[in-house]
């Protein structure tokens, strides 16, 4: 922590991506000099420039300002979905900067605080926003990263004093080994990034490396259905902390958490979805765990509002519903589907998705093409790229001929907007991880008109 007392300018590459730009506006909070590249403009970027961070869009040394070429003085800190090639990033590797990780960056930041860390393949994010939102409703002092933005503070980053620490931590890059929490939890650890792990086996021991970093006095939550040694949490099973007498009521969930301590009652959950409710008692566990009020967390549940991205309603009237969400894996869309048909039983509901990755979509391509089936209607895009080549024979063409929904086409971005008007369906859901978000904002835009 001191080492970064002591460091007055920081330099993000990738500033514009969620965990970065939560680090961002952390640092600049602090009074500290902070700017960074991003490959293009994005609604991130615009509130970060609006807070007085310098942004450039351009890959070359002479973009840098001239204060971050200070070596003794400067951190850079970079993602690993930068490619090596980078301009910026080869200069401060030839000139010997000092160089971090964003996760390194963030394990420095918990060192000396105590530390609540969310991880999981599903969930980690709404987790730990609601975590970090009933301990700031608790009126603790809690500084809050997460990668995405809650809809209760329009931001990723919740400031509410320096003493406790909730992150989001993340499997990608085994980026969450640099987090040692004293209370945790893993929500879900379905295979995902093999690209990286290689097999679901290897991934899966990564969770439980994480696991085995809690600390020595410290509490691990697990999902009552994962194979971890932890505290379970459940919906109405025989979990340590579950969810009993459920019941939904104008779309909304209601029910009592019994935990060991007994019983927390008429607690209410404004967020669709079972996922949804089974993050929501994770959250309660940690906070509960914590010290927080038992009192004062049923007002706070109620009052989370979600994060943007997960379930959000774009359009929501009685003829006409537009669902954004950021589910990018096949057990995601499970997620949203199952979702949808609780809350809209009987009505016709169109599917819009863009798979995220070639390694993603090779690695699931059976997987995604089941899980999109269910839907009544498919209108599919491009396969995103992000970091990645193309890999041959992976393609969006593959998967389409896999679904078996009635209707199903292939789609550009150019006629999407077309094409969703000309369906029937009234419950449209719009899904991936890709560029589709500011595709969902100019049609939701259009929509409205």
């Amino acid at each position: 922590m001191n080492k970064l007392n002591d460091i007055s300018n920081f330099y993000f590459i990738g500033i514009g991506g969620i965990g970065m730009s939560a680090l961002a506006r952390y640092f600049k909070a602090a009074g500290k000099n902070v700017a960074g590249y991003d490959k293009t403009p994005s609604g991130i970027t615009s509130s970060l420039e609006e807070l007085g961070i310098a942004i450039t869009f351009k890959d070359s040394v002479e973009e840098i300002p001239s204060i971050y070429k200070d070596i003794e003085h400067t951190l850079v800190v970079y993602t690993p979905a930068v490619p090596k090639n980078h301009a910026g990033y080869q200069f401060f590797i030839q000139y010997n900067f000092n160089i971090s990780k964003r996760a390194e960056v963030l394990g420095m930041l918990t060192q000396e605080k105590f530390c609540l860390a969310v991880a999981g393949t599903h969930g980690k994010t709404t987790t730990s926003a609601m975590l970090g939102h009933l301990m700031a409703a608790c009126e603790l002092p809690v500084t809050a990263f997460l990668g995405g933005i809650a809809e209760n503070y329009q931001s990723n980053l919740i400031q509410q004093g320096e003493e406790i620490v909730v992150v989001e931590a993340d499997e990608f890059d085994r980026s969450f080994m640099q987090l040692y929490p004293n209370i945790a939890a893993i929500t879900s650890m379905d295979a995902d990034h093999l690209d990286i792990y290689g097999d679901a086996e290897t991934l899966q021991q990564s969770f439980r490396d994480f696991a085995a970093q809690v600390k020595e006095d410290g509490i691990l939550f697990v999902a009552n259905d994962l194979p971890l040694a932890g505290i379970t949490v459940g919906i109405e099973d025989d979990a340590v902390y579950t969810a009993i007498n459920v019941k939904i009521e104008n779309g909304a969930y209601h029910f009592d958490l019994k935990h060991p301590d007994g019983l927390l009652k008429d607690l209410a959950l404004n967020l669709p979805g079972r996922h949804n409710l089974s993050n929501a008692i994770t959250a309660l566990a940690m906070a509960l765990k914590y010290g927080c009020p038992a009192q004062k967390l049923a007002k706070a549940l109620f009052a989370f509002k979600g994060v943007n991205r997960r379930f959000t309603y774009r359009i929501n009237t009685a003829d006409h519903v537009l669902i954004d969400d950021y589910a990018h894996h096949p057990t995601e869309i499970d997620a949203v589907h199952n979702a949808v048909r609780e809350m809209y039983p009987n009505r016709r509901v169109l599917a819009v998705f863009q798979p995220h990755l070639y390694s993603r979509t090779h690695d699931f391509m059976e997987e995604f093409a089941r899980s999109l089936s269910q839907f009544d209607e498919l209108l599919l895009l491009d396969i995103y790229p992000a970091r990645e080549e193309p890999i041959a024979g992976v393609n969006a063409q593959e998967l389409i001929n896999l679904v078996t929904c009635p209707r199903k086409q292939l789609v550009s971005k150019n006629e999407l907007e077309e094409k969703m008007r000309e369906s029937k369906a009234t419950i449209k859901v719009m899904m991936g991880a890709g560029d589709i978000g500011e595709e969902i904002l100019k049609i939701t835009k259009n929509f409205s008109k």
